[in-house]
């Protein structure tokens, strides 16, 4: 039985996104806790971490300096027994690892030298969790593999996992073990219902419009022309380039082959865009039903760690078309921020989409709720599209474990063998108002309102030259003035932490 009289002890996962170190400092003062962090940062902003003194954290730890002399051997039994103790597939982790595979331009890691990281990362958290046994970890969505590898290790030890979600439904946000999943889901039957409409709820989606919102964020990123002018400079002309030597992320990273990449990123966006709008199709199927497939932003976490073995779109696109039942035609649409955020994809990767019989490439303009209001299912491979599907009454099918799945009329996957029979199943779902209406009384009663995305676009703005650079330096004052700024909202979220934390602790009693 965990002993009330003793302090917490809190971890923070700290790295560029700042709304967690914003969130310490304000969850300091009202918590007899110890405050510790594990912190993925570059060099410029590690100096403040190191020299702050706005949080008083006990200890912390920088990721980078643990992860050194990648040329010797790894200690393979080592990992083995490590992959054994907390139930690990970590072959499968760094294969979806956007810096040791597939993603990385600049440096190609040899097997040994990925083992290598892997075993230093391991020893490393063991050592913190070891050495301070914490109560809690505090912590963003896990978006890339060391911090995704942390929180696991984190929970097979017993630790409460206090994660900060975009709900994906209005601005409400919730706190919970893991990333899209409510701790505490009632049954439907427990819920009272209002009787409202698919009209009725379909207003309220309109109200707020989850998509545009998503696409306006996106587009707000790294939009600046000024911003990008800036980071450019302070790239090329300020400072030192020494994280190429202290961060395996940036091996290779030399600032006249970022520089030449980045030019021929640009050109190569406007060329791709070019052949979208020439190639994509601007109507939907007036001859045939359709079921539509809306593609991810790729690379990204909804894919190489939400669902690990549907990394290649191209070949889930084959899945689902060799799956389909006669009569229907697979629309595909190109997520919308995949230009402005990641340049498009290659057009022989368009071309080859193109090819795939029964398909109709949709062009990324065309609005999602008329192709929602048309189609007869959706299939995503985890994203919004399958939840905001079912307001306009039709039913869709997932492969990633989210928790609106518990949606009678939304099919999760249980493996590819088993596809076409879903799709079967999936057309002649209906979707019955009133699960979607006790569905979002659940959400609504786990969350509370915290505009996550505009509060990211706030920080990138104001310490990351609109978010073209992240290797800045940070000072006091900075911070301070942007923690004055957004008092009121950041002071709420750590109530909300708060509560959590005192309701896991009641729970351990």
């Amino acid at each position: 039985m965990a002993n009330p009289y003793m302090k917490n002890k809190l971890i923070f996962w700290l790295d560029g996104d700042l709304t967690h170190y914003c969130l310490s400092y304000y969850l300091q003062n009202k918590i007899d806790a110890e405050l510790y962090a594990v912190i993925d940062v570059t060099n410029k902003p590690k100096k403040f971490y190191k020299e702050q003194k706005l949080v008083n954290f006990e200890k912390v730890w920088f990721y980078h300096d643990y992860i050194k002399e990648l040329d010797k051997k790894p200690d393979l039994e080592y990992l083995s027994s490590m992959e054994e103790k907390y139930k690990l597939n970590l072959w499968e982790m760094a294969c979806n690892d956007r810096i040791l595979y597939r993603f990385n331009d600049y440096h190609k890691f040899t097997k040994n030298e990925i083992l290598r990281i892997l075993e230093l990362e391991i020893r490393m958290y063991e050592d913190i969790l070891n050495s301070i046994e914490p109560d809690f970890l505090i912590t963003p969505e896990t978006a890339l593999r060391p911090h995704l590898l942390f929180h696991r290790m984190c929970k097979a030890r017993g630790i409460k996992i206090l994660m900060l979600n975009h709900a994906n439904f209005e601005n409400y946000c919730y706190i919970s073990q893991d990333r899209h999943k409510m701790d505490h889901i009632p049954s439907f039957d427990e819920i009272e219902s209002a009787n409202l409409t698919l009209e009725d709820l379909s207003n309220r989606l309109k109200s707020f419009d989850l998509s545009k919102h998503l696409t306006n964020y996106f587009k707000l990123q790294k939009n600046s022309s000024a911003d990008k002018i800036k980071a450019a400079f302070e790239f090329l002309f300020i400072g030192t380039n020494d994280n190429i030597d202290s961060h395996y992320t940036y091996f290779g990273r030399k600032r006249i082959l970022v520089l030449i990449r980045e030019i021929l990123y640009s050109l190569k966006r406007t060329y791709r865009e070019s052949f979208i709008n020439k190639n994509f199709s601007y109507s939907l199927p007036k001859d045939s039903q359709f079921i539509y497939f809306p593609l991810h932003q790729e690379p990204e976490r909804s894919l190489l760690i939400a669902a690990p073995f549907f990394t290649n779109q191209i070949e889930t696109i084959r899945h689902v078309v060799k799956s389909l039942p006669m009569g229907y035609t697979l629309v595909v649409k190109e997520h919308p921020s995949q230009g402005p955020a990641r340049g498009w994809r290659k057009i022989s990767d368009y071309k080859e989409m193109l090819d795939i019989p029964n398909t109709i490439c949709i062009h990324p303009s065309t609005p999602s709720d008329e192709i929602l209001r048309k189609c007869s299912l959706v299939i995503s491979v985890g994203g919004t599209s399958s939840f905001e599907a079912a307001f306009f009454g039709k039913p869709s099918i997932i492969f990633s474990d989210l928790d609106y799945s518990i949606l009678p009329f939304i099919h999760k996957l249980p493996s590819v063998n088993e596809l076409s029979k879903l799709i079967k199943k999936g057309l002649q779902s209906k979707v019955e108002p009133i699960y979607l209406e006790k569905y979002i009384k659940i959400l609504e009663s786990n969350s509370f309102q915290f505009d996550i995305l505009k509060f990211r676009v706030d920080y990138q703005n104001h310490f990351y030259f609109g978010g073209n650079l992240i290797d800045v330096e940070i000072t006091e004052n900075q911070m301070e003035q942007f923690l004055s700024n957004h008092k009121d909202e950041v002071e709420n979220l750590a109530e909300e932490y708060l509560k959590k934390i005192n309701y896991q602790k009641h729970e351990r009693l």
